[in-house]
């Protein structure tokens, strides 16, 4: 893996949140806060960077765990921010109650109503603030591989630690001193009771940002399990779609009179 200067990385992406806000005329930051590592070490940049007057915590339950929000809330309070709670767990259920008598769907398709409703709300809070930015808590590891929602967690309007491996987020958050519990807390999308990131996934995120780090700097793999390869790979090629903008289709010789 790569050898970064964390604190000089810490001030680098914080100038770099600076110059963004600035550039997008914000007035400040929105996050949603999950209780998880990524999420506090966005809320924790934010603040470095704009602020802490001008960054806002929102903890959006859904069928969550209450430590999650506990956590989530004492991130807050360390930071010195104002930290918002906003229940959706009565709205995703009339949604789910409402739509199952025509589409029944599946395990995915329902739970990942969840982190779609939390955008909505995100961008409402946004918007409501005046030209806050939603600020995407996605790491190189989740966003090479898909493990976000589409339109949900992936509905942002900037990625600070977007180009930071899962274990590389790890050692910022020390240097943000961002609580221990929280860096060693199995990183959860959520979206069900018992659901872990690497549970789901079946391979650590140890393992994922090697391969994804010799996969991006085109080196050798050999030495690796190649089914553990190849399943990151289809996960790459899989995730491609959430990844770029909708194609349209393009007008041509053939479409003219």
């Amino acid at each position: 893996m790569r050898r970064l200067n964390f604190e000089k990385l810490k001030i680098n992406i914080q100038n770099w949140i600076i110059e963004y806000a600035r550039s997008a005329k914000a007035n400040g930051i929105v996050v949603g806060m999950s209780g998880g590592i990524d999420s506090s070490v966005i809320a924790a940049l934010s603040v470095n960077a704009l602020g802490k007057e001008n960054v806002i915590g929102v903890g959006l339950p859904c069928e969550s765990h209450s430590n999650d929000l506990e956590d989530a809330r004492m991130v807050a309070d360390n930071l010195g921010i104002a930290f918002k709670v906003i229940d959706l767990t009565e709205i995703y259920n009339k949604f789910i109650n409402s739509i199952s008598g025509i589409f029944s769907g599946n395990k995915l398709a329902r739970a990942n109503v969840k982190p779609r409703l939390r955008m909505i709300t995100l961008y409402y809070i946004a918007q409501s603030l005046e030209n806050y930015l939603v600020a995407g808590t996605g790491n190189r590891a989740e966003l090479a591989i898909g493990y976000f929602t589409k339109y949900g967690d992936g509905g942002v309007d900037i990625e600070p630690i977007g180009n930071l491996y899962k274990s590389e987020v790890r050692k910022l958050a020390r240097v943000l001193n961002i609580p221990e519990k929280i860096i060693k807390k199995p990183p959860s999308p959520g979206l069900w009771p018992g659901q872990t990131d690497e549970g789901e996934i079946g391979l650590t995120y140890d393992l994922i940002d090697e391969i994804l780090y010799r996969i991006d700097n085109n080196l050798d793999l050999s030495d690796l399990d190649e089914r553990d390869v190849q399943k990151v790979k289809k996960m790459m090629k899989k995730a491609q779609h959430k990844l770029e903008m909708p194609p349209s289709y393009k007008i041509g010789e053939n479409d003219l009179l």
